[in-house]
């Protein structure tokens, strides 16, 4: 699997990781949402949005390809997952953990010491577990998401 920096230049891979990101959401956060939760969502990743977002280093985009593109794992910075989905097929096959280990690689080559945080869905909180992330609080809701703050401790 390789793991590559997807860019705000790259209208292709941009809108297929945005379609990915759409699809895994649709089928296993929206059920959960409120409709002002899933319109919240929708407007986060429209493509001109995270398009402009990455333009002005607000926010970071990989893609995981095996060798199509399997997963997506954005981050704000300075180190703040906003998003990380993997296409069904591969969930649990270690797409998330390479994708984060490569994000984690890259942020303590450059020096960063503080700490990853997510706010993650309630379906993906046992994932970001695995990873070392844990809980901050109790899960929370703003604008129709509900979410469960993390953290994970980058040294």
């Amino acid at each position: 699997m390789d793991i590559l920096p997807i860019h705000y230049t790259e209208l292709l891979p941009l809108k297929d990781a945005l379609g990915l990101v759409r699809d895994v959401f649709w089928e296993f956060n929206a059920p959960g949402y409120t409709d002002e939760g899933v319109w919240e969502f929708d407007s986060f990743i429209e493509q001109d949005s995270i398009a402009g977002a990455m333009q002005e280093g607000r926010l970071l985009l990989w893609g995981a390809y095996a060798p199509a593109l399997v997963g997506v794992l954005a981050v704000r910075p300075p180190c703040h997952v906003s998003l990380m989905f993997v296409a069904k097929a591969h969930h649990r096959q270690g797409v998330a953990k390479a994708l984060f280990g490569n994000m984690v690689q890259q942020f303590r080559a450059a020096g960063f010491r503080g700490e990853v945080t997510v706010h993650s869905s309630p379906y993906a909180v046992e994932a970001y577990r695995r990873m070392g992330f844990a809980p901050m609080g109790p899960a929370q809701t703003q604008n129709g998401i509900r979410f469960v703050p993390m953290r994970y401790p980058l040294r």
